[in-house]
């Protein structure tokens, strides 16, 4: 895609309610400082956001998309309809769920959000099958009066609105810091020597834990010239097999039929002859 030439004067990062990405929008408005709310136009119709830092140059700034304009600093009358809009969506949820289960839909909704103006609102549902809105859509427009949008996400995101404490005791990262989802994968798992146990493995979204990724680099690193788990070693004129390693503790644990020794990975690289790399 081609990059398109931004033709304001400034930009902005701005932060939604609920959301911890930021997007950026153009003004040519120099009074807008850190903190201000304002007025933006989006792809779902005009919403107000907070401004997460100073404006900055735009003469030459790129993108990928067009940039979005910002409408007007918030006024009083835009923050008091917003909040009055959430009170609006709390009652159209429970009208949707309402039909949702009059229709008997495999859907499980999830939030209601009007846009500021309340041209548009969108509702979010989690569903693990494809569902045929059609008649909920037509019974929500003539109950609603403006434009619907029902928005289907998966787990991930659905754990990320909702929120929790992780097994480590703290907020779930998804919910507290990560603007997007990276690709989390087994490997990581593996390259931590970690048992693999699927459930204790699995964040409250049911998929693997985002925090698997991130010694992901460093572990592959500190493993790279180490046996694989296993591996029949030659430790001492006796044969053992490597069937655990600690890396932080710098320890190895070798298994035979006389017992288990528990030696330091330096003695396993120094005094170790690894036979084969793995047993069969």
């Amino acid at each position: 895609m081609s990059e398109v030439e931004i033709v304001f004067k400034y930009v902005v990062s701005i932060k939604f309610k609920n959301s911890k990405k930021p997007y950026t929008f153009g003004t040519n408005n120099k009074k807008i400082i850190y903190g201000d709310f304002l007025v933006v136009e989006t792809a779902r119709g005009l919403e107000m956001g907070e401004a997460i830092s100073d404006l900055r140059d735009g003469i030459g700034y790129k993108s990928n998309n067009p940039l979005k304009p910002v409408v007007r600093l918030a006024t009083p009358e835009d923050k008091k309809a917003s909040v009055d809009n959430l009170v609006a969506a709390s009652n159209a949820l429970n009208k949707c769920a309402s039909l949702i289960e009059k229709l008997k839909l495999d859907m499980n909704l999830i939030s209601a959000e009007y846009t500021l103006d309340k041209g548009k609102i969108v509702f979010v549902y989690v569903s693990e099958n494809r569902v045929d809105f059609r008649e909920l859509l037509k019974e929500l427009a003539n109950l609603f009066h403006c434009r619907i949008e029902l928005r289907q996400i998966g787990p991930r995101d659905k754990a990320k609105m909702i929120g929790g404490i992780g097994i480590c005791g703290m907020e779930t990262c998804c919910s507290r810091f990560l603007s997007a989802f990276d690709v989390i994968s087994i490997n990581m798992a593996k390259n931590q020597l970690m048992p693999l146990n699927i459930p204790k493995l699995s964040g409250q979204c049911g998929k693997l834990m985002c925090c698997l990724k991130y010694e992901d680099e460093n572990y592959k690193t500190m493993c790279a010239n180490l046996p694989k788990i296993n591996t029949q070693v030659e430790y001492e004129k006796k044969m053992y097999k490597l069937s655990s390693m600690n890396i932080l503790a710098k320890s190895a644990k070798l298994d035979s039929r006389d017992g288990t020794i528990f030696i330091s990975l330096d003695d396993l690289m120094a005094k170790g002859i690894f036979k084969k790399k793995e047993s069969k």
